[in-house]
């Protein structure tokens, strides 16, 4: 699974290249990040790597760029700025509703790590990388959203240089 998983971040590090390169350097930033959380296993209100819940993960990850996140999923969906599901870039956070309930509410988040894939703390397998589209997750698809701009990029590179 090791495997899969650098191959797939090591995919999204070859896409941003021909990125902007302060992107680039965030983007590898938080491919580190994730990387060393995979595994990492579930645990409802968790915020470290002792265990994590969906928004808990998400949180982690971004406070670890310095950036604060809202706690809940559902208010995470409404910071930064929203994203077609067709513009979607590495590091967007997405949103689904998973609640049963089919009402277009937010019960769950991830963050979109590149090539359809992202990743999230799943109730059974801990943090894992998923295919978006995924017969699971494509219908209960709600939005993105975005909430690194070019200045936040530019403060990634200096913080990954100092790492």
């Amino acid at each position: 699974m090791k495997k899969k998983v650098s191959v797939i971040l090591a995919g999204l590090v070859l896409m941003l290249a021909f990125q902007a390169g302060s992107a680039l350097a965030s983007a590898i930033k938080m491919d580190g990040i994730i990387e060393e959380l995979i595994g990492t296993r579930y645990s409802y209100g968790g915020t470290t790597t002792k265990g994590f819940d969906c928004s808990g993960f998400t949180s982690y990850v971004f406070n670890k760029m310095g950036i604060d996140l809202p706690r809940r999923s559902a208010d995470q969906a409404n910071a930064g700025t929203k994203v077609a599901k067709a513009d979607l870039q590495p590091g967007d956070l997405v949103f689904f509703d998973t609640s049963g309930k089919n009402n277009g509410g937010i019960s769950h988040v991830g963050i979109y790590v590149g090539d359809g894939n992202f990743a999230h703390a799943s109730t059974s397998k801990g943090v894992i990388i998923e295919k978006l589209d995924s017969s699971y997750y494509k219908p209960r698809y709600v939005t993105a959203a975005r909430v690194l701009d070019e200045s936040q990029y530019e403060k990634f590179i200096i913080a990954a240089e100092k790492q």
